[in-house]
């Protein structure tokens, strides 16, 4: 199994449609795909929303004309949801699967429906983690708290357990998010910091990943590392380091 661990591989909305572009370039990331990436693949995506088929729909019909128009060739792809969770069964038959973005907690609760871990264990193929997606591959989930009421509900589960592909804890678009707050607390400073002790969190921005290749793990693009309360840079922008 190859995995990219991704923030963001490239899309972006114009009034609230999802408009599809090439894949991201950035960090040598679609070079680095390509380079794993076979002739005709049967690519799989699945979803982080079961029920919410709009959505879906859309991230299809985004991703059939992304591929191509980053010269990668595709020969069927299919979007797992709750209108077809018997594909999951499929998973050893493709190439490519794609963990797509989307609320952390009820990704994870599909995922465990599915019993995805136990489908994707021995994959031989490319698994791509999309932000939520990213999150819930690893062998235990940091769920940052994400909407209005979660960080202070007494019952809301900040830590799951995922897929297991990675043991790396991730956090996605963090330029985006650092200085959030969520019900009246700095987001970073507040929550995830102090969520931080005796653990490790690996943020890092759109346009950067991690790319698992056996035992070996290669951040690529800017990354920081929160760890006991505290933060520091380890990885800059077109720049990689093992981790």
């Amino acid at each position: 199994m190859i995995t990219f661990l991704t923030s963001s591989i490239g899309y972006f909305k114009q009034d609230g449609a999802r408009i599809p572009t090439r894949l991201s370039t950035e960090n040598g990331f679609l070079a680095n795909l390509q380079k794993h990436w076979r002739d005709s693949a049967r690519v799989l995506i699945i979803s982080s929303d079961p029920d919410n088929i709009e959505k879906n729909d859309s991230i299809m019909d985004v991703f059939s004309a992304a591929f191509p128009m980053s010269g990668l060739s595709i020969r069927q792809l299919d979007l797992c949801d709750s209108r077809n969770e018997a594909l999951v069964n499929e998973i050893a038959d493709c190439d490519v699967v794609i963990l797509a973005g989307g609320h952390v907690p009820t990704q994870n609760r599909f995922f465990e429906r599915l019993r995805l871990k136990e489908h994707i264990s021995g994959f031989d193929g490319i698994v791509i983690g999309i932000s939520a997606g990213t999150m819930n591959s690893a062998e235990l989930v940091y769920a940052q708290p994400e909407l209005e009421g979660e960080s202070i509900d007494p019952g809301y589960k900040r830590f799951l357990p995922g897929l297991g592909i990675t043991k790396l804890m991730i956090l996605p678009h963090y330029q985006m998010i650092k200085d959030d707050r969520l019900d009246g607390q700095r987001l970073f400073e507040d929550i995830t910091y102090e969520d931080s002790r005796g653990r490790e969190f690996y943020a890092i921005e759109d346009g950067s990943y991690f790319l698992v290749e056996g035992n070996t793990t290669t951040l690529f693009g800017t990354g920081y590392l929160i760890k006991d309360g505290a933060i520091k840079q380890i990885c800059e922008k077109e720049k990689s380091i093992k981790i």
